[in-house]
């Protein structure tokens, strides 16, 4: 009789044990949690970890527990498909990555071949920041979903906000020597030329990624080339290190990025004292006067007081995610994709319009256009503690970035 009940005692601790884990909705975060890249990887696993808790607080997701686990890819494409086979192996069907388009690519392949061999058993990739347009034109997949705004928008945004420059007459592209920096000069050179065929682009740059730590000799190249402007999609130490070569050069020029608000450039800025010379456009920025957007980052920097950077990006991504299970009242990708087809969204910044498109599964959102120095008359939010902040200059609708795509996606069944 003893046995028996010992017996029985294990099938209900194995039976509880089973619908526990049934009962949680597992994210895996891969990205880059040491190295170069750390800072910024770090951020995205702190903002999912406080959505987390958010989410927790209210009952969950679907009453589901919401459970953050971060995976160190290092930047690197093998890396990184190994971490995703560990989320795997420990029950993992959400993947959550931004950081390194090469990256992106290699985890977008991945998961489409792991679901064509487990059919069963689908994962999905969520996209918050690789943005290299291959991503959703060629190497389309119906297991990935973007929540940035690609290459090629942001770019189309910047350069139609240069166009009116009329100071700007010559321009140096310095971007990291992988496919989205090449991606972004590319495109860069293409509208250039198409909106403003005056401007010489006076040099075309491209160094290894966050393996720089001197980036004095690139700095002089841009002054000795007489540029009065640079665009680059740096991020990353790769930013911060070559806005602090600049500052110490006495380098003044207009600043073009994609990625200037990202962990430590805001502090790079300021060091190098350029007030109202560095841009960024991006789905968002703190003091857009959006109340249940400021409720949230003051809970956010209330509790990351030493790294207080805001990805606007990764909330979309989770709230995106989050809604479209509950609309499916699954957890499974196989359930909850095709709710994001099409959905409808405010996002996290403004509470714009924003949408994600069926045919290649691309969020498009509102976009701005800010500049960084002190605060202004009713700007709350300072950046990294520095008492400067991004102020907008230019807003695009999400209507407005939706460019063509040639994503010809294989649908499941």
């Amino acid at each position: 009789m003893k046995h028996l009940f010992a017996t029985t005692a294990l099938a209900v601790s194995l039976v509880a044990g089973h619908a526990a884990a049934e009962d949680t909705l597992k994210i895996g975060y891969v990205d880059p949690l040491s190295g170069g890249a750390a800072s910024v990887g770090q951020i995205g696993l702190n903002h999912l970890k406080f959505i987390a808790d958010e989410a927790n607080a209210k009952g969950g997701i679907n009453r589901e527990k919401v459970e953050v686990i971060g995976y160190d890819n290092q930047v690197n494409a093998q890396t990184s498909l190994v971490q995703v086979q560990k989320a795997i192996d420990e029950g993992v069907r959400i993947i959550v990555q931004g950081n390194g388009s090469s990256v992106g690519v290699a985890i977008e392949d991945f998961v489409a071949k792991y679901n064509r061999r487990n059919p069963d058993k689908h994962i999905v990739y969520l996209n918050y920041g690789a943005i290299d347009p291959v991503l959703t034109n060629e190497k389309c997949s119906y297991w990935h979903v973007s929540f940035d705004a690609n290459v090629n928008v942001k770019m189309a945004a910047l350069t139609n906000f240069i166009k009116d420059q009329s100071d700007i007459k010559k321009i140096y592209l310095i971007d990291q020597d992988y496919s989205f920096g090449h991606a972004v000069a590319d495109a860069a050179v293409k509208m250039l030329k198409e909106k403003r065929a005056d401007i010489e682009v006076v040099g075309n740059e491209f160094h290894p990624l966050v393996k720089i730590t001197d980036f004095a000799p690139y700095v002089a190249k841009i002054k000795a080339s007489g540029a009065d402007a640079v665009i680059t999609g740096n991020w990353g130490q790769d930013f911060s290190l070559l806005l602090k070569a600049a500052g110490q050069a006495g380098l003044k020029v207009k600043w073009f990025t994609y990625y200037a608000g990202a962990a430590g450039g805001p502090t790079a800025i300021k060091q190098a004292d350029l007030a109202g010379q560095v841009y960024q456009v991006n789905e968002g920025i703190n003091n857009l006067g959006y109340p249940e957007a400021d409720k949230t980052i003051k809970a956010y920097i209330d509790r990351y007081k030493d790294a207080p950077v805001v990805f606007p990006r990764i909330f979309n991504t989770a709230g995106l995610l989050f809604k479209a299970v509950e609309e499916a009242k699954s957890s499974d990708p196989a359930d909850f994709i095709p709710k994001l087809e099409g959905m409808e969204y405010k996002t996290f910044s403004s509470g714009g319009d924003g949408f994600i498109r069926k045919e290649d599964h691309q969020l498009f959102q509102p976009l701005f256009i800010s500049s960084f120095g002190p605060l202004k008359d009713g700007e709350s939010f300072d950046e990294e503690n520095t008492g400067w902040g991004w102020t907008k200059i230019g807003e695009v609708a999400a209507k407005d970035t939706v460019v063509p795509t040639t994503c010809e996606m294989k649908r499941p069944g």
